[in-house]
């Protein structure tokens, strides 16, 4: 053998794995299997009603069937030292319901929270859970949405600075919200996930500002949140118009024939089948109901138990339910990564989330 030849780095055969990778092979799953049976023959049966799917709906059914698809396209990728080879499928990177794009969305916006945006000072997941028909407005309507969201934050960071006492001129604190669209049964459900500050800073003249905590808050601090959200939102929105109310009752004004997804939007917010022969139909769910908050719904009063740090009052106009969670350390990360990420995403695997955070994976840095 000559002394070029043993000087030649060793090949390896192409497309080998390396250890421990595996190739996202999306037909294999059961979302897939399931979209890929059904979704032709629900997209003709809404055409064939008269109420097409939108484009930017089929746009996103089929990206995600081609998605992680050899046959739809791929990048061969070469390493340079060991001149390995493998073919890497494109991705559809839709922020519907792939698991994988939506998958690797959570780890960025997980890492660029945690590295990039939230301080090392305590935080506090604040969760708020909006009645059916604000689902609906809130899921329809992006300017209810925005207007919604900007009175909770603005009610709970007057409560913090009041708890504070400290003036709106004298302090200030911060939140990132991530708006989540679906629950725990994967129905829609528009509701909010508050990382807020666990206080607030306080100008300190010249120098850079003091940060000040603020202990969690109580039952009645809790119940008197929600009065004021539900009845802040209700003037809101009155006042652009999007909902009217006598003395007795309020309703959503809604002008038109509505959209074409209105209807599976309503079946999906009430837990009923939407198309088929048992449409109108109620699901029937099983399910685990935590110990502190059992009762909540059940309770003949009305008022929720805060031990869980929810609370509710089926009387208001716009019932509502807030949770403000246990605080996350300031400089634990595997914490502070796992809120950051625990509802980054928008869709995929996981999705009971919302139920049981401590099944949400730790933080995955992109490559």
């Amino acid at each position: 053998m000559s002394v070029v030849a043993r000087a030649r780095p060793p090949r390896a055969p192409p497309f080998i794995d390396p250890p421990g990778y595996a190739r996202h092979r999306p037909e294999s799953t059961l979302l897939y299997q399931l979209v890929e049976q059904h979704y032709p023959a629900f997209r003709d049966l809404r055409a064939e009603a008269g109420r097409p799917l939108p484009d930017y709906v089929q746009e996103e059914f089929g990206a995600y069937l081609k998605c992680g698809r050899l046959e739809e396209g791929f990048l061969r990728v070469r390493c340079e030292s060991c001149r390995a080879e493998k073919l890497v499928a494109f991705s559809c990177k839709k922020r519907g319901f792939c698991p994988s794009c939506g998958a690797r969305r959570m780890a960025e916006t997980a890492a660029l929270l945690a590295d990039e945006v939230l301080p090392e000072r305590p935080l506090r997941q604040w969760v708020l859970s909006l009645p059916h028909a604000l689902r609906f407005l809130l899921a329809t309507e992006p300017e209810a949405l925005t207007l919604v969201l900007g009175v909770v934050y603005r009610t709970i960071s007057r409560h913090l600075l009041h708890k504070a006492g400290l003036a709106g001129s004298r302090g200030a604190t911060g939140a990132v919200t991530l708006v989540q669209r679906f629950g725990s049964a994967l129905n829609l459900n528009v509701h909010f996930h508050m990382l807020f500050l666990d206080g607030v800073y306080e100008a300190a003249g010249a120098g850079a500002p003091v940060f000040r905590h603020v202990a969690g808050p109580g039952q009645d601090e809790l119940q008197a949140l929600i009065e004021q959200i539900a009845s802040r939102i209700g003037r809101v929105l009155e006042r652009r118009g999007l909902v009217e109310r006598d003395m007795e009752s309020a309703w959503l004004t809604r002008e038109g024939e509505g959209g074409p997804l209105d209807d599976l939007l309503g079946s999906s917010i009430t837990y009923r089948i939407a198309v088929g022969p048992r449409s109108g139909q109620k699901l029937f769910t099983l399910q685990t109901v935590p110990p502190r908050v059992q009762g909540l719904e059940g309770d003949a009063s009305g008022a929720g138990r805060a031990g869980g740090h929810r609370t509710l009052r089926p009387d208001f106009i716009w019932p509502c339910a807030l949770r403000a969670q246990d605080p996350i350390p300031g400089r634990h990360h595997a914490h502070r990564d796992r809120a950051a990420g625990f509802h980054g995403k928008v869709g995929g695997a996981g999705a009971a989330a919302a139920d049981a955070p401590d099944a949400i994976p730790r933080r995955i840095r992109p490559a």
